[in-house]
């Protein structure tokens, strides 16, 4: 019933009924605990052709339970608090290098961080995703290593109950850049994506997946790892081990220092002067990345390319190389036209989508929130 709701906003009893095949009595009884609950709130009357009783509107209530977000970078933790109908209510960025700390230092600061956001408005914590750099299996949330932040074996889940009082709150953990993709696609303003892959670029580099809008993260979570595509091999050598990953060629700290560069901001202002430096390194960085994406092309046929993370921000002058080289490179591309869009959301991406995951999480099982507020 929730998801008949959330699919078409203002849908009314007599269209859950129609689209869940429910009986109306049964909508209506479901509709009422929803709405006790704060789950569901009733609108305006709903058109209605000929005689007979109009029919009121239905909206997933947003005063109902939100998902909290929350992205462990490796330069900032990010949280976000995102409610029933999609609209995020509020975010925060806490910068500092996340490389330095120990795991039990940072993941004070990231209890820190969730209890701060979970106060700052008077709503309910239905969920919570947290979005880390690494492998994370799909099965368990466990996180397996995180290359860049020097992390492995790390039951995420587990260890932020011991620092903060969650009581029964589900915890969902994954891979930044398959919730980067989820919250392109869920809250990017893009209708018409259904297959794509959205590569995100900071200090680490990863891709999500989507096939038919739905995540494809492999057989145990750990697809996407394009950073660590081989692409140089007797480039420098990867957080991973191995030499040439496209993330020591083409990540924010190559750019950074191959463009003798502070910061992004820095590097946008002389990109947009003309700087020649700038713009050969940034060109060059097109090219790496253009090789590496047109591989993923090749192998799995997806028509869309969407830049995110810092990747979005340097999209007007990654664009013209990195197609050169996919057409060049994908062999399909005299036939099918590969789309590269840019991002919007950029950086936001993955805390949105994590929270978001939350959210759809609620709708998916309401049963805990009825349970709690509305006597059977």
């Amino acid at each position: 019933m929730l998801s008949a709701i959330a699919d078409s906003p203002g849908i009314s009893r007599a269209g859950v009924a129609a689209r869940t095949g429910l009986t109306k009595a049964t909508v209506s009884s479901l509709v009422d605990r929803a709405i006790a609950a704060q789950l569901v709130e009733d609108g305006e009357p709903t058109q209605r052709q000929g005689p007979g009783r109009r029919g009121t509107s239905l909206f997933l209530s947003p005063a109902g339970p939100h998902g909290l977000g929350v992205e462990i970078g490796v330069d900032y933790v990010a949280t976000c608090l995102v409610d029933l109908t999609g609209r995020v209510s509020r975010q925060r960025i806490r910068t500092g290098d996340n490389r330095s700390q120990p795991v039990n230092r940072v993941l004070v600061k990231v209890a820190r961080a969730i209890r701060s956001a979970a106060a700052e408005l008077p709503v309910r914590v239905g969920g919570i995703g947290v979005a880390v750099p690494g492998l994370v299996e799909a099965a368990t949330g466990f996180l397996r290593t995180a290359p860049n932040l020097g992390w492995r074996d790390v039951d995420m889940a587990a260890e932020l109950r011991e620092r903060v009082d969650l009581d029964d709150i589900p915890i969902l953990v994954g891979n930044e850049a398959n919730y980067a993709a989820l919250g392109e696609l869920w809250n990017g303003g893009h209708s018409e994506l259904t297959d794509f892959v959205h590569v995100s670029g900071e200090i680490g580099i990863g891709a999500g997946i989507v096939m038919d809008r739905t995540l494809f993260e492999g057989v145990r979570g750990f697809g996407g790892e394009i950073g660590h595509m081989s692409v140089d091999a007797k480039g420098p050598q990867c957080s991973c081990g191995a030499r040439g990953c496209l993330e020591v060629v083409a990540g924010q700290d190559a750019i950074l220092r191959q463009a003798d560069s502070p910061d992004v901001s820095t590097l946008v202002a002389r990109l947009s002067a003309g700087d020649r430096k700038a713009l050969t390194v940034v060109r060059s960085v097109a090219r790496w990345l253009g090789a590496a994406l047109s591989n993923v092309v090749n192998l799995l046929d997806v028509p869309t390319i969407v830049l995110g993370g810092t990747y979005a921000t340097l999209e007007p002058w990654l664009r013209d190389v990195l197609m050169e080289e996919v057409d060049l490179r994908v062999i399909s591309a005299d036939w099918s036209e590969i789309r590269i869009l840019r991002s919007t959301l950029g950086t936001e991406a993955a805390v949105q989508g994590a929270a978001t995951s939350a959210v759809r999480a609620i709708v998916a099982d309401p049963d805990p929130f009825i349970t709690a507020t509305v006597p059977s």
